[in-house]
This record gives structure tokens, sequence and C-alpha cells, in this order.
């Protein structure tokens, strides 16, 4: 009986360890039967392995915030076995004398008692039950009530120790997200035939960076273009262009020219009567798949095409052109499917859906048959959900179209293209971009504003703020061109991203180039100014994995405390930008690093000098590797930006 017991201990050993990936294959357990000493030897083995490996540094960064939640939740359950969905509040203190972090659940269970138990409880009664019921954990040093009920969290050193080495060893991994999603993210769409103007900046940067966070978060992400390319504008401009452009079908204008011929053929259309019948026939033949139609229509795409490359370029954008185009086919199938359930009616020759909820119905045929914007939506909705599979459906477009977009999605739930339980399809909306004058932005005639114009404009402020500061006459001129481009360009996004997408914003290019504040140019400059102290000391990158792998981080001042812990908290940042899919939390964060940092370098010296020679006579490792971890967050947290720092500025 004794052995058998034995045998049943080893195999759920080497089950345990086999979720571990510690082994293949379980060993043949026949042969342990007979001789008790080879069963505790192989049991004593498997142990030590197991030991082993739960003390090796896990790949993915600990989530701090989610691993004390699911010890004070377990802790919640344990103390009020019988309450049902608990509050569970946990966040980081505000202030050191309050710990670390705070669990603030007990004020909501006192009302939850009162109101379904007619319990009367005080909250820190309530706290230290909780806290009597904390399961052992690797994380918490101690727990103390303060005030009416809060439970202040101190973790242990060396936890916090252990997870700083893990990120120096490992690199910066991300947060664990469960099963691998596949997400699709519509962003940037500008119109064929148009200029890029300062209206596509927020959609193309916030949705590049957006994808970038879900890849880093090992999700698969299909980044995909809603180029405006179809449409009876195709059929106005194609028919101004026989007459004013007689080369149309083996060249197409320049980009600018193509802008002031649509601006013609529109106002033609609503005023020309007879040019408003010719430009119904040209779209008829271009929808028809009319050879030269089609050709010119190429024409025109790849002119708009190679324009928008050259902004994607500047700002390191990928993406996959999907425009209205591409599900023209399916439209008739969407009219078609929506009429064979019942849900259209005609109005006037149209045909429109009411959805529940929304006052305005989608217009899914004009009384003259051809499609419209909400067609095509609904046949794009449509393939992104069922032929792609998208888990995460998410459309980067402006406040304007919030209507529109809701209505859209909430007629894809009608008809059964997704259940919202299952499928997230979000809009990330955003406001306008504003002048310095609190109004919509323009050139000083009134235009708006080109984006490459704003580009060029950004290159050269940035130059000129470099030689302001005399950059010129310490870099060679590669280092001065690297330098520019990373902060002309950073700086244009970081002042995008560092806003809540939700207001409007100022641009300005005096205060995004300022040095100083939550800018770009200041988080570059502090990037640059980390990675040089271990450069300056001598301590080459093979010696910095060295150290990591043997050096135990000493956390004993203030902060260095304050310092590990803010590193740590990169993987719960990340992990609220995904649930709420805003930015700027992302760059308070790194702000609040770099701020952090400077308290710390100010206070620890990392390389200690000869007052008189300025020889180092001492190198504080542990101290360079927080700074290594730091830099290593910060470049990071820069890749998901979408922003290149530079070694020397």
């Amino acid at each position: 009986a004794f052995q058998e017991n034995e045998v049943k201990l080893l195999a759920a050993e080497i089950e345990r360890l086999k979720n571990f990936g510690c082994l293949g294959v379980s060993p043949s357990l026949e042969g342990l039967r007979d001789e008790n000493a080879k069963l505790k030897y192989r049991l004593k083995f498997l142990q030590k392995s197991l030991q082993e490996e739960r003390s090796k540094p896990a790949k993915s960064m600990i989530n701090i915030n989610s691993c004390l939640q699911e010890i004070f939740g377990a802790a919640i359950q344990a103390a009020y076995p019988d309450l049902e969905n608990p509050p569970l509040v946990v966040t980081p203190s505000q202030q050191p004398k309050f710990g670390d972090y705070q669990c603030n659940s007990a004020m909501g269970i006192t009302q939850i008692l009162l109101k379904t138990k007619e319990q009367k409880v005080s909250p820190r009664e309530i706290a230290e039950k909780i806290s009597k019921n904390i399961p052992a954990n690797e994380c918490i040093e101690k727990v103390e009530i303060a005030g009416p009920g809060f439970i202040n969290v101190h973790l242990r050193k060396d936890f916090v120790s252990k997870q700083l080495s893990s990120l120096l060893m490992n690199g910066v991994q991300p947060p664990a997200v469960g099963k691998r999603k596949k997400v699709v993210v519509d962003f940037s769409s500008p119109n064929i035939a148009k200029e890029m103007h300062v209206g596509h900046l927020r959609s193309t940067i916030i949705g590049e960076s957006m994808c970038r966070l879900f890849e880093f978060a090992g999700y698969d992400v299909l980044r995909l273009n809603h180029l405006g390319d179809w449409g009876t504008q195709f059929g106005m401009l194609i028919a101004h262009l026989q007459d004013k452009f007689p080369d149309y079908l083996t060249v197409s204008p320049p980009i600018g020219d193509l802008q002031a011929f649509y601006k013609e053929s529109k106002r033609r259309f609503d005023t020309e009567e007879e040019f408003k019948k010719r430009a119904y026939q040209c779209v008829v033949l271009l929808q028809s798949k009319n050879p030269d139609f089609i050709k010119a229509w190429e024409l025109i795409c790849d002119v708009s095409r190679k324009e928008f490359q050259k902004i994607y370029n500047c700002l390191d954008i990928t993406l996959i052109e999907r425009g209205e185009s591409f599900y023209h086919e399916m439209m008739k199938d969407i009219v078609k499917e929506f009429e064979d359930k019942g849900y259209v009616q005609v109005d006037e020759g149209r045909k429109i859906v009411f959805v529940p909820g929304f006052p305005v119905p989608l217009t899914i045929m004009k009384s003259d048959g051809g499609y419209t914007y909400d067609t095509s939506d609904l046949a794009a909705l449509k393939h992104r959900l069922c032929e792609e599979k998208a888990d995460i459906l998410v459309y980067v477009v402006d406040s304007g179209q919030s209507v529109h977009l809701q209505t859209v999605f909430a007629a894809g739930q009608m008809i059964g293209w997704y259940d919202p339980k299952v499928t997230r399809v979000a809009h990330a909306a955003f406001g306008v971009v504003l002048g310095e004058d609190k109004k919509k932005f323009k050139t000083r005639s009134g235009d708006t504003v080109r984006l490459i114009d704003l580009l060029e404009e950004g290159l050269k402020r940035a130059m000129d703020k470099l030689k302001d500061k005399e950059r010129d006459k310490v870099l060679t001129s590669e280092e001065l061109k690297a330098a520019q481009t990373s902060v002309a360009f950073g700086c244009i996004k970081y002042a995008d991203l560092s806003h809540n997408r939700l207001n409007d914003y100022v641009f300005s290019f005096d205060k995004m180039l300022d040095d100083r504040g939550n800018t770009a140019a200041y988080l570059l400059y502090a990037f640059t100014r980390i990675r040089a102290i271990a450069r300056l000391a001598n301590i080459d990158e093979q010696m910095l994995r060295k150290a990591a792998r043997e050096e135990v981080l000493i956390l004993d001042h203030e902060k260095e405390w304050k310092l590990g812990k803010c590193i740590l908290r990169f993987p719960e940042i990340l992990q609220k930008i995904l649930e709420d899919l805003l930015l700027h939390t992302l760059c308070d964060y790194l702000y609040e690093l770099a701020t952090t940092f400077t308290e710390f370098y100010d206070n620890c010296y990392c390389v200690e000098k000869d007052r008189q020679s300025g020889q180092i006579v001492k190198v504080n490792m542990w101290r360079l590797l927080l700074c290594e971890a730091t830099a290593t967050v910060m470049a990071k947290g820069f890749d998901i930006l979408g922003i290149k720092p530079v070694q020397r500025m």
C-alpha cells in the first residue's frame, strides 16, 4: 500500500513536471513498482528538478498588480466564501508611507454586506479578516491596515530584485495575455486622388502604435488601410480628365494636380447637368470593369499610393492596402443577406436598414442601384469577422464617425456576424488637431495643412533646435542627421500620443520640441544620457550581461527601491492599454520613469571618481544594472510608440 501511494505521488509529480515543460514523455512506472529505493530516489530527483525549474526566471514579465489581485481575490474568497463577485481594488500607492500597493476592497464589501445580508461590519474589521486569509506567496513582505480599512502592501525586496534580474537576463518580455488572438486594426485610410493632410496624422500614428502594442503582446495583427478608392467620385474625376487631360489613359497627373482636378470635377458635377450624366455613365463603365476605365483608375491609384508611401516611410508606418474597391464584389451579397433576413425597408427607391437604438437607418442601396459607404463598411465588417476570423477588431477613426460606426457594428451584431461577449469590436475614436488659436489646424490661407509639409517643417525645426544647442559641433554629420529625424518625427508622434486620444489637442512645434517636461525631446535626451553612463565607465554590453547573471540588485536606498518598483510597473501599464486602448498612459509612465531615474541618479552614485584626478575609483555595478533596466524598458516603450532613439544626441 505504501509503495502504491508512492507510485501515485510519482505519477502526479511527473504530470506536474510535464506542465512545467521539464519532461517530454513520462518514464515507465512499471520498473519502479518493485524497488522502493529506486522510487524514492526518482521522486527526490523529480522534486529537485521541479524546484530548479521554479527557480528559473520567468520568460514573461510578471504583472505585479495582477499577482496581488490574485492573492487578494483568494483572501477575500476565503474570508467571505458566500460573497458573489466581491469588489477587487488593488492600486499602486501614491506615497511610500502607505506601502507599495494598496488593496481598497474593504469599503465596497461593507456596502455589499449591508445591502445583501443586512450585516453592519466596519471596513477595518473586514480588512483585518482579509489580511488573515492572505495565502502564502513570494511577493508580499507584510501588510498593514490604515485608516478606515485600507490594506497597505509592502513588497519583498528579494522578489523585486529577482524580477529585475529576470528583466536584465531575458529582456523586456510581454505580460501574459492568454491565448494568441487575431487582431485587425483599421487605420490611416486616406482617399485616392487627395493628398494626405493633418487630419490623417492622428489615425496613422495612433493606429501604428496600437498595432505595435498588440504585436508585442503576441497577437496576430492585420494592419489594414481602408483607402477611399471607389465610388461616384472616380466617375466624376475620369469624366473631367477626359476633357482636361487627354493623356489620362497613359499617365496620371501628379497628386497636386489630381487634387485640383478633383475639386473642379466636384464643382462641375454640382452645377452642370450634362457633366453629371456623363460622370454617372463613367461610374457604370468603371464598375462594369471596362478596361480603359479600369486603367485610368489604376493610374490615379498608383500616383496616390506613391505619395502616401512617402509619408509612411517618414513615420515608419506599415500597412496592407485594402480599400473600398476590395469589398465591391461582396456588396450585392450584403444587400441580399439583409433582405433575406427581413431587415430591409424601401424608402423612395432606397433600400434602408433600421438598427434598434439608432434613429438614422443605414442606406445599403441607393435608388439608382448604387452602393454607399454604409454598404462597403458592412461588407468590410463581415469580411474581417467571418473571413479573417478576427477576435479583436479596432477602427482608429475620428470621433465624428462614432454614430455611423456604432450603427454598423450594431447591424453586424443584429444579423449574427458576431457576439460581443466573444468578439471585441471597438471604435478607437480621437479628437481633432487644433492650431495654436484653438481652431481647426489650417494654413494662413485657410487651407488644410498638407502632411508632407508638416513633416518637412518638423525636420527643419528639429535641426534648428539641435544647432541652437550646438550639437552640430560635437556630432558627426551622420549622427546629426539621425538625431534630426529622431527628434522631428519622434516629437510629432509623441505630441499626439501623449494626449488622451478622445480629446482635441493643440499642435505646437515650440511645445513638442521643448527639452523640458513631458515631451519626446526630453525623453530622448534622458535616454541617451542613461545609455552613456555605462559607456563612460568603460563597461560594455558583455560585462553588463555577466553582471546581470551574477550580481544581486541591492535596493537599500529609497531611490533605488522607488526606481526598481517603477521599472516593474511596465507590464501593468501595457495590460491597461490593451484593455482601454489609451496610449497616453504609456507616455505618462515613460515620463514618470525618466523623472524617477533622475531622482535616483542625483542621489545614488553609479560611478565614483577621484575629485582631483577624475579617475574612476569605484563602479557600483548593481546601480549600473538599474540604469540598464531603465533604458531597456524605455527602449521598448519608444518602440511601441514608434519612436527611434539614438545613441548620441
